[in-house]
């Protein structure tokens, strides 16, 4: 199996990328700090991976992408996973008051991941074969007041990968929206947790896995968070207007 991983240090790639490393799975990763990357790199190989190759980068700097994607077709030949996994949690307040903020979260939560699939799509439909997973979030379902700047670009994506897998399926390419609800990650470290709605990265990641492998156009996880949007999605304006969620 061969493996390439976008933000291949968030916590879910890792956990991710150790699914399928005792197989004897092939990966090129992809992420900005290159000390992280060779220690993934190393742990993979610990855990049975035939193969790791890795490349530094920004994935906001959009021009970079088609030379990633080129170097990770390159090293593995055919593309049978990808995982797109990069991104920010916004700070909802500063983006309320700085444009440019505000231009970049959506940038790097959006245009990156559309950039990547696009050059991607074009790899793989050559090749007629593999599955990629994007990374949205359940953020993307309503616009909500507490997060509005992060819901928008989730929502566009959720669009785009939708429009994506229409055109793609009959290339035999599948392209599955992973939408999450709370993980414990880094990435939200300054959130309180704890209780029944946070998952961990590696509950996350077996769940990624289990969707690629069936073919699943939109995956909720942990799995109830589907009955959460629906409720949320389904609260009348004029009452949700009221709501401080």
């Amino acid at each position: 199996m061969n493996i390439l991983v976008f933000g291949a240090t968030s916590a879910i790639a890792q956990a991710f990328a150790r699914l399928y490393a005792p197989a004897g799975g092939r990966f090129f990763l992809i992420a900005r700090n290159a000390e992280r990357l060779a220690t993934i790199a190393a742990d993979l190989r610990a855990r049975g991976a035939e193969q790791v190759e890795s490349a530094t980068a920004d994935l906001a700097d959009l021009p970079l992408h088609a030379g990633l994607i080129a170097q990770a077709k390159n090293a593995l030949g055919a593309i049978d996973r990808v995982l797109i996994a990069h991104g920010t949690l916004s700070n909802q307040q500063t983006c309320e008051t700085d444009a440019e903020s505000m231009i970049r979260e959506i940038g790097i939560n959006f245009l990156s991941a559309a950039s990547l699939l696009t050059t991607l799509a074009n790899v793989m439909q050559a090749q007629r074969s593999g599955s990629i997973a994007v990374i949205g979030s359940v953020a993307g379902d309503r616009g909500r007041q507490s997060n509005y700047v992060y819901g928008s670009a989730k929502a566009g994506l959720g669009a785009f990968v939708e429009g994506l897998r229409h055109r793609m399926t009959r290339h035999g390419v599948n392209v599955t929206l992973v939408k999450p609800g709370f993980v414990d990650t880094p990435m939200t470290a300054a959130l309180a947790k704890g209780g029944p709605l946070w998952a961990s990265p590696e509950k996350v990641a077996k769940d990624i896995k289990n969707a690629m492998e069936g073919g699943a156009a939109v995956l909720y996880t942990p799995w109830f968070w589907r009955w959460i949007m629906v409720i949320i999605r389904s609260v009348p304006d004029a009452i949700f207007r009221r709501t401080r969620l």
